[in-house]
């Protein structure tokens, strides 16, 4: 109906409508066109959601358990074996068989030199003489030669030998050659070389009068 219109329409009037159709057709391809586009653009300025950074640490190494160092510093009678942080190490007259004697109070006074993990040897320590023993309470104490070893708790730290000579709890205790035995000669001090880490004693006195008897 719509095109027998514009056929009865004289020739001026029908290039004018003929016009006004294509008009209307441009302005409306024109209109799709521009929501077309502006559809395709908020879809394309949508920030993609964001990746999850990954939060977990990277895996750390091992605590295991550090070893424990036995190892040799210099003194006026000649060399003595410390542990890893330069601390005297001490040998006990009353024990035998390679046991322990040295329980309770005398332990509190005379703590065994215990390891967790590995017992390993340094300076002029020979790793061979290296050994531990397993005390009443579980833990292990580390041994040289056969006799196992204990810090003085009245030594105020590295290079010190308080113990040195003591008669506490009814023996003698004395400071350690790398050979293993026993060192008699006064000493007091030493020049603490320090190679690797050992645990110190826990609660250690002020007063080297702690092992319970004279030197």
């Amino acid at each position: 109906m719509g095109n027998s219109m514009v056929k009865r329409m004289p020739g001026p009037g029908r290039l004018a409508a003929l016009a006004g159709c294509a008009f209307g057709v441009a302005l409306l391809a024109g209109a799709c066109s521009s929501a077309s586009s502006s559809t395709g653009a908020a879809a394309s300025s949508t920030p993609a959601p964001a990746t999850a950074a990954s939060s977990s640490p990277a895996a750390g190494s091992a605590s295991g358990s550090s070893a424990t160092v036995i190892t040799t510093a210099s003194s006026s009678a000649g060399s003595v074996l410390t542990d890893g942080s330069g601390r005297a190490v001490y040998m006990w007259e009353k024990d035998t068989g390679g046991t322990s004697a040295c329980t309770g109070a005398c332990a509190g006074a005379w703590p065994p030199v215990t390891a967790t993990g590995s017992v390993t040897a340094s300076g002029g320590a020979k790793a061979s003489d290296l050994g531990t023993i397993t005390r009443s309470d579980g833990s292990k104490q580390v041994t040289y030669d056969g006799h196992p070893l204990y810090y003085f708790s009245g030594d105020s730290g590295p290079g010190t030998a308080a113990g040195q000579g003591s008669d506490g709890f009814g023996a003698k205790w004395w400071l350690v050659s790398p050979s293993g035995s026993d060192i008699t000669a006064a000493v007091s001090s030493f020049a603490a070389g320090g190679s690797g880490a050992s645990p110190a004693p826990a609660g250690t006195p002020s007063s080297p009068s702690a092992g319970g008897g004279g030197y």
